[in-house]
């Protein structure tokens, strides 16, 4: 029996284990509140991007409209039309036929109007969005006959859990009629500053180290491609009309003030054909008519303190940038390059999951490769993050021609794989970071792809697109492409994941050095022609079989 004066002290333990609960329950709850304002959820999230059924997209425009854009689409002008997307109609959308060497291989194609589009929902209707997302890509697998490279990459990033797109598939048609399967995917911009961040605070940028001679990307003020004089060197667009349209002119001619379309790729700039340039790009040299090797802080290499020197980021800005300075990038990427107060300067967290599934997949028309492009670079509070775009050249896609292209990319080597760039040294020669980038490529290898994960999402994407690309009207390839190209696809993911986990283990050599030393010890992948998954000069895509 528990006497008076112990049930006293007791009840006094109750009340100060109570009032214990009750402060660390207050702390705990503080500090989810704050992860949980980290990112804001957003509509299109399930909306759109649920994978588990594919986006249904209607554009809704005049014929004549429709003609006149794709006949006019290397000035890449807005034209406005209204569209359709699963159920809901979006009024008032901007429209354009988007890309680099996608563009200029499509433009320049007789056979082929299929280009990638950007639908930009508050070009005409100022704060409208589509389920709060303000700009979709619709991308058109170019040079990709298995239609899922990309899908898979951002599946792999989703996985990780990194700061990436959205994607989803997209039945396309156009007034009704079927257009053909794209990927969509959730664009750079506010809204997924917004998702991803919880504001759109901070400067966004996308560095392009294709610069053309005589000005691409010049502007009066230096604010970047909004506004700013695309020179073209013909007064002629590719139908002979004149060119009208070097300040974002509307279809109609009509000069429009559009704040939020630039993405580093707005304007008019012409590419050389893609097999002109190769041999050209491991020697910095000329690439193609007009084009020249010309980083100016794309490759995010540290030089000096003058705001001249990065020219190539300042140039590219996408996102408002209030708040922030070139001094800040400046400063971050001496930092960085110092290999001092790295966590400081660097969302290391991100930074190492994007470079663990870039470097599992192989991504040669990027930082990992001689050109300094496809990717987003965001500065907020001083520190950089690198945000992946553009794979549908990956797991081999530049390797083309080349005899031992496939053993090169199921090999490529894990702890040199950024050739065309230092920005992630640092990192590299870190044990502690090398360790944590270690591990997501082991859990890529090991979880995501030999433990069922990507198997799981190429039975999905069969089951989704096989039947749309058997029936697509503008595909680039054949469905019998489409078929080898994917079975070939699963082969260089297995072997890939495969040689990963033998670097990770010593069996395999982890640099490009070493590998060159002792060939002997990587995967045979011989008796795989790349090709067979799409290859980068369109024209020839028929001679892989």
């Amino acid at each position: 029996m528990i006497t008076g004066r112990h049930m006293t002290k007791f009840a006094v333990f109750l009340m100060l284990m109570a009032c214990l609960s009750c402060i660390a329950a207050g702390i705990f709850s503080a500090e989810l509140k704050e992860a949980q304002t980290i990112g804001t959820e957003m509509e299109y999230e399930t909306a759109l991007f649920d994978t588990d059924e594919i986006m249904q997209v209607n554009i809704l425009m005049e014929e004549e409209e429709w003609k006149k854009m794709l006949e006019n689409a290397i000035s890449e002008v807005y034209y406005p039309c209204d569209v359709e997307i699963n159920g809901t109609v979006v009024s008032g959308v901007g429209i354009r036929p988007k890309g680099n060497t996608r563009l200029t291989s499509v433009a320049a194609d007789p056979d082929t109007d299929r280009y990638s589009f950007k639908l930009e929902f508050d070009q005409y209707v100022r704060g409208q969005t589509c389920f709060g997302l303000d700009k979709l890509i619709l991308n058109n697998n170019y040079a990709d006959a298995t239609n899922m490279k990309e899908a898979v990459v951002y599946d792999m990033y989703r996985y990780l859990d990194a700061d990436a797109s959205l994607s989803n598939y997209a039945k396309v048609s156009i007034n009704g009629e079927y257009w053909g399967v794209y990927l969509a995917l959730e664009a750079v911009e506010e809204s997924f500053l917004q998702r991803n961040y919880g504001s759109i605070s901070g400067a966004l940028y996308k560095p392009d180290s294709m610069d053309r001679k005589g000005g691409a990307g010049d502007k009066p003020d230096g604010a970047g491609p909004k506004g700013g004089a695309w020179e073209k060197p013909e007064d002629a667009d590719l139908n002979g009309e004149t060119w009208k349209n070097p300040q974002g002119a509307g279809p109609d001619g009509e000069v429009r003030e559009n704040p939020n379309s630039a993405d580093g790729n707005d304007g008019a700039r012409q590419m050389p054909d893609p097999s002109d340039m190769e041999g050209e790009f491991k020697d910095f040299g000329v690439f193609g008519k007009g084009f020249q090797k010309n980083q100016n802080g794309a490759d995010l290499n540290y030089t000096d303190d003058n705001k001249e020197s990065y020219s190539a980021i300042w140039e590219s800005s996408v996102a408002d940038t209030k708040g922030s300075g070139y001094k800040k990038v400046i400063e971050a990427l001496k930092h960085i390059s110092e290999g001092s107060d790295i966590e400081d300067y660097l969302d290391t967290d991100n930074i190492l999951k994007y470079m663990a599934v870039h470097t599992f997949v192989v991504n040669l028309d990027s930082l990992s490769g001689t050109m300094a492009h496809n990717y987003y670079l965001y500065e907020s509070d001083g520190k950089l993050n690198i945000l992946p775009w553009d794979y549908n050249l990956a797991f081999g896609g530049m390797e083309k021609g080349k005899e031992d292209g496939a053993s090169e990319t199921v090999n490529f080597p894990i702890d040199t794989p950024f050739s065309g760039t230092e920005f992630f040294d640092a990192m590299l020669e870190n044990e502690e970071y090398q360790k944590t980038y270690h591990a997501y490529l082991r859990q890529l290898a090991e979880e995501y792809v030999d433990g069922g994960g990507f198997d799981q999402t190429y039975q999905r994407i069969c089951t989704q697109i096989d039947g749309l690309v058997e029936t697509d009207p503008t595909a680039f390839y054949t469905y019998e492409e489409y078929t080898a190209g994917k079975e070939t696809f699963c082969q260089v993911v297995r072997l890939r994941a495969k040689s990963i986990r033998g670097q990770l283990e010593g069996k395999i050599p982890s640099t490009s050095e070493a590998q060159k030393e002792d060939p002997s010890s990587i995967l045979d992948a011989g008796s795989i022609r790349l090709e067979t998954m799409g290859v980068m000069n369109m024209d020839k895509k028929r001679g892989a079989f």
